[in-house]
């Protein structure tokens, strides 16, 4: 495989807190609230909820301070420093958190890839005409396994391309030039490509059973374990306001779409191509995991998952998304995929009583 170069990276900016707690006359300790860092690792919707947490009042008795960093690994990486408590991104990142030995966990899987990630052809070709050619797929994320199993589906291996480490966005000049042969892409990167190459089509979607079965495709929620440890309470409740923040967007749909638009600075015809209108799925886009279904991939409530996904399965997605590592050269072996994954709040949420489950409108 190719040596990759990192993506851009934007500046972490941090909040600095006083430490010890200054009472003003008239101030008392029951309105001060206890501040969550959280990570979103791209500009993208499927992670905002938490900012509808915060803009609505759903989750009042904490200051929630959100940071975007359009770099996957980065926020990771502040994860595992602890300069962030929690990190919205997605779940294939696991296996390397287990190897390196950070202090990082997967707490949720928050929906699914129903179709919204995908790979792009910029024309119509033999599988073995890819061959020597340049592909386009961000390093250890989501779009290289998606890349690579498209690859390993049409008979070629990850030596038989040249990688460039690219992002959606990044992805669509090359594209368009010519310079790529073939990327990973998802919306509304897509449309932007579709409606301006007349030769682009989509090689290979989510959607598909062969991808979308394995349960390898999803937006997920990290924790860092000392916050768990130390915050534990706000762990689940952290946990809790986001799906509140769910429930608030499919009962509150054409609101909640354009706060994100506001958010991420986005079109609402961007939003909507992501996340639809139903307040719950969209083909071609992300289906949103109520907490139930959430529960049930992670074992902690009886029932079967959607989609072909398995009951308690969330530790096997780690482990196949481990192997697609070993099998793209980025790691050398399979390890104990359980060291990555704490379903323990899940669990505490649903002895508590809390539920959740919702269907598109």
């Amino acid at each position: 495989m190719s040596d990759f170069y990192f993506p851009r990276k934007i500046p972490y900016i941090t909040t600095l807190l006083c430490a010890s707690a200054i009472m003003l006359p008239g101030v008392s300790e029951a309105q001060e609230a206890e501040t969550i860092n959280i990570g979103l690792n791209v500009s993208w919707p499927g992670f905002s909820f938490l900012e509808v947490a915060r803009q609505t009042g759903i989750a009042d008795d904490y200051e929630l301070n959100l940071t975007i960093y359009e770099d996957p690994l980065g926020g990771h990486a502040a994860l595992a420093a602890g300069q962030i408590d929690i990190y919205l991104s997605t779940a294939e990142y696991t296996p390397f958190a287990i190897e390196r030995g950070t202090d990082t966990v997967l707490v949720s899987h928050l929906n699914i890839s129903y179709g919204v990630d995908k790979v792009m052809i910029a024309d119509d070709m033999k599988a073995e005409e890819l061959k020597g050619q340049k592909v386009g797929a961000p390093q250890a994320y989501i779009g290289e396994i998606l890349m690579g199993m498209w690859l390993d589906r049409e008979g070629l291996s990850p030596d038989d391309v040249e990688w460039v480490n690219l992002n959606a966005d990044e992805a669509v000049g090359p594209v368009m030039s010519g310079d790529l042969a073939a990327a990973y892409m998802y919306e509304p990167w897509v449309t932007r490509v579709l409606d301006n190459l007349e030769t682009a089509e989509i090689a290979a979607t989510t959607a598909e059973p062969y991808y979308l079965d394995t349960g390898i495709f999803m937006d997920a929620m990290y924790m860092n374990k000392t916050f768990i440890s130390k915050q534990r309470q706000a762990a689940m409740d952290m946990i809790r306001a986001r799906f509140d923040a769910l429930q608030y967007w499919h009962d509150n749909t054409e609101e909640v779409n354009q706060l994100f638009s506001d958010y991420l600075q986005w079109s609402v015809a961007d939003i909507e191509s992501v996340v639809g209108t139903n307040g719950k799925y969209l083909e071609d886009g992300l289906y949103m995991l109520d907490f139930d279904e959430t529960a049930r991939i992670c074992g902690a409530l009886d029932g079967e998952p959607p989609h072909g996904i398995e009951h308690g399965s969330i530790v096997k997605s780690v482990e196949r998304t481990n192997e697609w590592w070993v099998k793209l050269g980025l790691m050398d072996e399979v390890h104990d995929a359980k060291k990555g994954v704490d379903c323990s709040l899940i669990a505490d949420l649903v002895d508590d009583g809390y539920r959740q489950s919702m269907s598109a409108r």
